[in-house]
């Protein structure tokens, strides 16, 4: 959820709640929380619920993920089904659709169950009008799509047949070296196969007869995808140990490429292959104020034909890609000029992505008093839902203060890396409540039963409550949370199980 900020709504932090907290005894603190969350039995919990219980660990070192599901993309061009068989498979449940953190808005992410198995689905939206650039915006989604997937869903109208677009796609697919099921949509009778048999010519295996639209084919199409995806995502899965991996975000000409270059220097520890990728993108490990990092390298989307008009979609496939990789992001901005809507995409990017924020104010060098005086007003004005963020005022083209980076990266990703004791948590919720409790809405209040730190990378909080929160009250949650405990430099997600009493039989 976003960091919005609501002061006006909400009074300001009473420095009596810290000494509260602060003086707070632990395993008391930990007992009660013990016993709300004994409370639950009460409760109509799922195994997903039961799930982040069992999960919860109140030690501070142990980092914890959301479970790695397995990645299926669904490419293809426009018009041949892909929506219809992603509504199909999802079986038009609200319960399991829903906008997953970690993805650009131009794909989609789902989450889709069958046979008691469950998988993120990626949906490659974002396609370009322009029947010129065609080919080269269907390829850069179905590559990155297919870069960040452990297998692949590549979707052909059987009545139209394979077009040189689906060609152009197909020859990427084979050199990706995942696996790749071939379906054929449209498939409404069995009169229709014949033409399905026909897309056995573009190399890619067995073609699947489905109808998106009537469901026919659909359930043996998932059985046979069960039998391909791993249990466990093979891409999805976050890296522990080594140097921490850092991505430099910005959009063109902020001085990306200056600062790494200087952050690289004669510094250069080794340079190597990262393996995984059709294109081999080269990751640089850097020694900078005595500590290794891993610069993740953003160019890994190469810009296809003279697609001049599509400049944001690469950038934002390009981001997105490297974010997928990255640990923590530095954006850089450039002071010289005014703080852009592009600027504000970018860091909704890595919002989105739950990726710990450094924010680099880069060419500080330059800047004049009056031109201050506006970038100040602008950074209050359009940066505020991320004034969580540490800031760092740098010349990437002279070094100054390159120094500074390695404090706030090491600041944001400790944040990042943050786990607040149950005890703790369930306490400052009770106080919260007692401060300010939640609205009624519809004759009713809705209590919060239990909260607990299900994941860390980045922090993220489940509460248990008897009915819906409004977004300003979990906004509020989330200040406090960040008041108390800090979390600079990492986003924040709070999250809600509404649950209902058991009925008694």
């Amino acid at each position: 959820m976003a960091d919005n900020d609501d002061r006006d709504s909400f009074p300001e932090l009473d420095d009596q709640l810290v000494e509260r907290l602060s003086a707070l005894d632990e395993a008391e603190a930990l007992q009660r929380a013990n016993t709300l969350r004994a409370g639950l039995a009460e409760y109509d919990l799922d195994d997903e619920d039961l799930g982040v219980l069992d999960s919860v660990s109140d030690d501070p070192d142990a980092i914890t993920y959301l479970p790695a599901l397995p990645v299926l993309a669904i490419v293809g061009r426009p018009n041949v089904g892909k929506s219809a068989l992603v509504n199909r498979i999802l079986g038009r449940r609200e319960a399991v659709v829903q906008d997953t953190p970690g993805v650009t808005r131009d794909r989609v992410t789902y989450k889709g169950e069958w046979a008691d198995r469950s998988f993120t689905l990626v949906d490659t939206g974002g396609w370009e009008p322009d029947a010129r650039g065609i080919n080269a915006s269907v390829a850069a989604q179905a590559e990155v799509a297919v870069d960040l997937a452990d297998a692949v869903l590549f979707v052909v109208d059987a009545n139209v047949g394979a077009t040189s677009t689906d060609e152009h796609v197909v020859r990427m697919l084979r050199a990706s070296k995942k696996p790749v099921i071939l379906v054929a949509n449209k498939v409404d009778d069995v009169r229709q196969e014949p033409e399905a048999a026909i897309l056995w010519s573009l190399g890619l295996g067995e073609p699947w007869p489905v109808s998106a639209l009537h469901g026919r084919g659909v359930a043996d199409l998932l059985d046979h995808i069960l039998t391909i995806l791993p249990k466990v995502s093979a891409v999805a899965k976050d890296e522990v140990g080594g140097p921490r991996r850092v991505a430099i975000l910005g959009r063109p000409n902020v001085g990306k490429s200056s600062l790494l270059n200087k952050a690289v220097g004669e510094e250069r520890v080794v340079v190597n292959d990262m393996a995984g990728t059709t294109r081999d993108p080269v990751d640089e490990q850097v020694e900078i104020a005595g500590k290794v990092w891993r610069f993740v390298d953003t160019a890994g989307i190469r810009r296809r034909m003279n697609l001049a008009q599509g400049a944001d979609f690469y950038a934002s496939l390009r981001t997105s890609a490297a974010l997928e990789k990255a640990e923590v992001a530095i954006v850089v901005i450039d002071v010289s000029e005014v703080i852009s809507e592009q600027d504000i995409r970018i860091i909704e990017l890595v919002l989105e992505s739950g990726r710990a924020l450094v924010l680099a104010f880069n060419k500080w060098d330059i800047l004049d008093d009056d031109r201050r005086r506006y970038l100040e007003t602008e950074i209050e004005r359009d940066l505020a839902h991320v004034a969580w963020a540490p800031r760092v005022n740098i010349s990437a083209k002279t070094g100054r203060h390159m120094e500074k980076l390695v404090p706030a990266l090491e600041l944001a990703l400790k944040s990042w890396d943050t786990r607040v004791p149950t005890g703790k948590f369930n306490a400052l919720v009770a106080e919260l409540a007692a401060e300010h409790p939640h609205p009624v809405r519809g004759g009713k209040q809705p209590r919060i039963l239990f909260g607990t730190q299900a994941a860390t990378r980045p922090p993220t909080f489940v509460l248990f409550t008897t009915g819906f929160l409004d977004p300003q009250y979990r906004r509020f949650i989330t200040r406090r949370l960040r008041e108390i405990f800090g979390f600079q430099g990492s986003p924040i997600n709070v999250n809600m199980r509404v649950r209902e009493k058991r009925k008694r039989t």
